[in-house]
């Protein structure tokens, strides 16, 4: 079956029936033609649905007034005026009020046919300009994704894009990393705050991504649970966007654009999809950055942190345990005649140990906390929120565990060790990281000097 074209609408506004006769028997049914006896019925119409074309045909000065009324309620409207008196001097004052063309009367059917041909093509090449240039600008702002490297940023910048660029004002951005707990975000544009606070809580502690009916592809969507979630916190609309971003591995996360009670044209759709498509470019740098950083981070041995990533952790802890008034545990730990194991039984054995001493240090701390191997045996933990008794006893644990643990030898000879533990804590001891770092260091020698296998405080050296 054909689908036909939409005819271009033309509204003629003619206070008599004789411009209107002419119009609709050299124009219909090529065109849909509507009438209008005055510039207010018109107004009025236009602003309900905008036409292709207007033609205005009155006397001046009528057709003096009625133009300008018209163009100044809606610029850039292309205005066909029909000048009663010939010459230019008419035409240009009907030029002047905001008419594109001007046709003498009496007007043949062929004239008219012309200048409406004219008229929408040159109108149909304006638009076609004007939405190149947008796409020109979409596509030069979306240059500004190429800098993000964190992929939260990549999911905020693209929902101002959007936002941007299909004309609207509210949208949510709801994202997370796979398999990587409490790595969950959102973000929200034009939404006050009581509301904001009621959709996070909502999208990120009661309802999970996967259940909020992520879209596959971009596409509109009137119902969903994101909708009903919406409409809990007073904050519905009747229609969204649906943009779904992936990367190549993990990052994935839906953006929606609301609707503002305006339908989403097949222009701006396309406009999403190529904002899209870069938005996703940028995840898959952001990604490969991090997986770089990462690994920039972690020891080979052990498959913990490494120094580098401490001194960094300690700056952010130290500041995050300033600002939030709470205290930071830091233990230095450092294994005992740890030698004589790679002289006992080789170093492939010895390298062995200390990745499965890795894993029982990590069993002993929360998630929330930092292991990292300082060097040769020597590990460091931060304890987050962890004042210096507790400390004391997370490293008593940690001390305790190690000793109780039995580590594979050669030929089926099994190794044990003990550790010598020192703690600090922040802001109690010190408050800067190298200071803090030393002070744990020296108390875990001091815990070597007293007879190895043994937990020192800080406090004892001060």
């Amino acid at each position: 079956m054909r689908i036909e074209e939409p005819r271009a609408r033309i509204v003629v506004v003619a206070a008599g029936r004789e411009v209107w006769s002419l119009a609709r028997g050299a124009l219909d049914p090529r065109y849909s033609l509507e009438r209008c006896s005055d510039p207010t019925s018109a107004r009025a119409r236009l602003l309900e649905a905008p036409a292709d074309l207007v033609l205005v045909a009155a006397p001046l000065p009528e057709a003096e007034r009625w133009v300008s009324e018209l163009s100044r309620a809606l610029p850039g409207l292309p205005l066909l005026a029909l000048q009663h008196a010939p010459g230019a001097e008419e035409a240009e004052v009907l030029r002047g009020a905001g008419a594109l063309m001007c046709l003498e009367a009496p007007l043949s059917s062929s004239q008219l046919v012309a200048a409406v041909a004219w008229m929408l093509e040159r109108g149909g090449l304006l638009e076609e300009n004007a939405r190149l240039r947008q796409t020109l600008r979409v596509l030069d702002s979306c240059r500004t994704l190429r800098n993000c490297l964190e992929p939260g940023e990549v999911y905020a910048v693209t929902l101002d894009l959007l936002l941007r660029s299909l004309d609207r004002e509210r949208g949510v951005a709801l994202f997370r990393r796979s398999g990587v707990p409490g790595s969950d975000g959102v973000a929200f544009r034009g939404i006050d705050e009581e509301r904001a606070h009621s959709l996070h809580m909502g999208l990120l502690a009661q309802k999970p991504l996967s259940e909020f009916d992520v879209p596959r592809e971009i596409g509109l969507q009137r119902s969903s649970r994101f909708h009903e979630l919406l409409a809990d916190v007073g904050c519905e609309t009747s229609l969204a966007l649906g943009v779904p971003l992936r990367g190549p591995r993990d990052e994935y996360g839906v953006l929606w654009i609301f609707g503002e009670e305006r339908v989403f044209d097949a222009r701006q759709l396309e406009l999403a999809r190529r904002i899209a498509d870069d938005a996703e470019q940028a995840l898959s740098t952001a990604e490969h950055f991090h997986r770089a950083q990462e690994r920039a981070f972690v020891d080979d041995v052990t498959g913990s942190h490494n120094a580098r990533y401490l001194l960094q952790a300690m700056e952010r802890e130290i500041h995050r345990a300033e600002r939030h008034g709470k205290p930071l545990s830091v233990l230095f730990l450092d294994l005992d005649r740890f030698k004589r194991v790679n002289d006992m039984h080789g170093h492939l054995v010895g390298t062995r140990v200390l990745k499965n001493l890795a894993q029982v240090l990590a069993g002993c701390i929360r998630q929330v906390d930092t292991l990292a191997r300082y060097g040769g045996d020597e590990f460091t933990i931060l304890l987050e929120g962890t004042p210096h008794e507790g400390g004391l006893r997370v490293a008593e644990r940690i001390r305790r565990s190690v000793a109780d643990a039995v580590f594979e030898g050669v030929a089926g000879n099994s190794v044990q060790l003990t550790i010598s533990i020192g703690v600090a804590t922040c802001p109690d001891q010190a408050g800067e990281r190298d200071e803090l770092l030393d002070l744990a260091d020296k108390a875990m020698y001091r815990a070597k000097s007293q007879g190895r296998n043994t937990v020192c405080s800080a406090r004892e050296i001060l």
